[in-house]
């Protein structure tokens, strides 16, 4: 797959990342993806095997366990979600 090239924005006065990578743990498929900057992702459907993805526990949403970036309100040093 080609690298991502990222898009930004502004979460809290932070700029981050908004483009991640997700990995489906079942079957290894790949998406780009552009994470939502006001909500918190916690079941995503795999384009390719239709599993839903949900977090690891620890984990506050799909990106943060599966993605190649974390969410806005982590890359930003807040907690996700709350």
């Amino acid at each position: 797959m080609n690298e991502i090239h990222n898009t930004y924005g502004i979460y809290q006065g932070k700029t981050v990342i908004l483009n991640s990578r997700i990995t489906c743990p079942r079957c290894g498929y790949q998406q780009d993806d552009l994470m939502p900057i006001d909500a918190c992702v916690y079941f995503y459907e795999c384009h390719q095997c239709q599993a839903i993805l949900k977090p690891l526990p620890g984990h506050c949403c799909v990106y943060c366990s599966y993605g190649t970036v974390a969410c806005p309100p982590i890359q930003a040093g807040t907690s996700c979600c709350s």
